[in-house]
This record gives C-alpha cells, structure tokens and sequence, in this order.
C-alpha cells in the first residue's frame, strides 16, 4: 500500500518483498512505475519483478560467515589480551581501561564504527609484547637499571612482531608498535616524530600515560587522576597530539569519564 500510495505521485518505486509461491518462500525484487496518458495523467502501472532469492541467500550466508569471523577475531584478541595480563598482574584490566578510554577519544572525534573497531582492538592488545619480557622485571619493586628499561622498552616491537602476520582489517600492528612514540622524536622504538605517528597511537599513548599514571604500579603507589592529567596538559604539543590531549580532558572535567563507570559503555 506505501509503495503503490508513493508510485501514484509519478515516481517510479523500487522495493524488495519475501512472497510464498508454488516453489516456496521466495524473494522478489520488483520496480512499480506509473503509466500516464497524454495529459499526463496517471491511467495504470506497470510492475516489473524479478527472483533474486538466490542472491538472498548467498547475502545471508556472508552476513552469517563475517559474523562468525567477527566473534573468532574478538575471541583471540580477548584470549591474547588476558595472556598479557597473566604475566602482569599488577596491570591486570590496563589494557582494558586503556582501550575504554580509547574508544571514548575516538568515538568524541567522530571515528567510524569501523574505525573505532581498530582502534578498541589495537588498544586491548597494546602491551601483548610484554609476554616477551620476564615476569620478575614487570614485577620488580625496586628502580629499574638502564639494562632492564631497555628489554621493557622492547614490548613495543615485540607487539608489533606478534600481530603482524594476523590479518586484521585494520593496522593493528602499527598502532601497537608506535604507541610510545612521542611528537618530539623522544618516543621509542623509532623515534618518529609527529606527522609520522599514526592518530591510532596517538590516541593510545595518551589513554595509556593516564592510565598508567594513576593506576598503582609494583614501584609506587597511584599518583590520581589529576597528577595524570597535568601530565598530558603540561606536554600537550610536545609528548602527545594536542587534539588528543583536549578531548581527553574533556572527557574527564567535563563528560565524567570514569575507568570505574559504564557511562561510556557504547564507545568503550
């Protein structure tokens, strides 16, 4: 009734119906046009329809198959996610908070669902190298030596070394790997300097010192939140991207951010 209601305002109408037949449910893809006289009065229609079921279902099929492809991906990230944290537990959940506050940047700078998809995962699995460094290190209470900050430093290619070969749809690899670079050049492991960091890991290297600051460690006790954000505010433009740095703010003094809430659940 819609479609023949619009079809009698002169334009031709296009529309997909699931109709039984003698062979069964079928779907039809079917374009109503309106006939007009030489007045150009509307006299009749004419409808022209075509079984596209087999078209449907191959449609379906893939929609099922990226699905199940979907939840395997989101399995290993989760899986390879919780094998880092094992090794650390001092950090147990950073990776996850991380990503939380992640997605909430991205979501407030308007990425993609798609996008948001990269970066949440390259975020969940930012630390993974770390399964490549020794437990005693990651849980050492005293100063760490020159020589230990150097195979903590490593995690970042070893990362990067890990989730290369995977077939993300996203560089999920290169947002782990550059996640310490820093603005100036002072980052590691390549010393790339602001045009050369990928926004990803801009977005990350800012969630991770906040997190990471106000979170305990096996050195020292939690500095706050407020020590963190001093942090990013005092270096924005230096350390970390300025634009970042502003929405990250926001999020905490304006928005509420909260790593402890479920207010930003949907971006997280």
């Amino acid at each position: 009734k819609d479609t023949l209601k619009a079809a009698k305002t002169g334009e031709i109408q296009k529309f997909e119906y699931e109709s039984e037949t003698v062979d069964g449910l079928r779907w039809f893809e079917s374009i109503m046009a309106p006939i007009t006289d030489s007045s150009g009065k509307i006299t009749s229609f004419i409808r022209l329809s075509n079984d596209v079921t087999d078209r449907k279902e191959k449609e379906s099929l893939r929609r099922d198959n990226q699905e199940k492809m979907t939840r395997t991906l989101e399995g290993a990230v989760r899986a390879l996610s919780i094998t880092t944290a094992l090794r650390d537990p001092y950090t147990v959940g950073h990776q996850e908070r991380v990503s939380k506050l992640c997605c909430a940047i991205g979501d407030e700078l308007g990425f993609s669902e798609d996008r948001l998809a990269g970066l949440r995962t390259a975020a969940e699995l930012h630390d993974v190298g770390k399964v490549h460094v020794p437990a005693e290190i990651l849980t050492k209470p005293g100063v760490i030596s020159e020589h230990e900050f150097k195979i903590i430093q490593y995690h970042v290619q070893a990362g990067f070394d890990i989730l290369e070969d995977i077939d993300f749809p996203w560089a999920v690899a290169d947002f782990v790997v550059q996640h310490h670079e820093r603005l100036n050049g002072s980052g590691y492991p390549n010393g790339l300097k602001e045009k050369d960091i990928l926004e990803e890991a801009k977005i990350i290297a800012v969630a991770d010192v906040v997190e990471a600051m106000s979170s305990r460690r096996p050195y020292r006790a939690g500095l706050g939140i407020g020590v963190a954000l001093k942090e990013i505010s005092k270096n924005k433009g230096v350390l970390y991207d300025p634009k970042v740095v502003a929405v990250c703010l926001r999020l905490f003094r304006k928005k509420g951010f909260d790593f402890r809430s479920e207010k930003r659940e949907k971006a997280a």
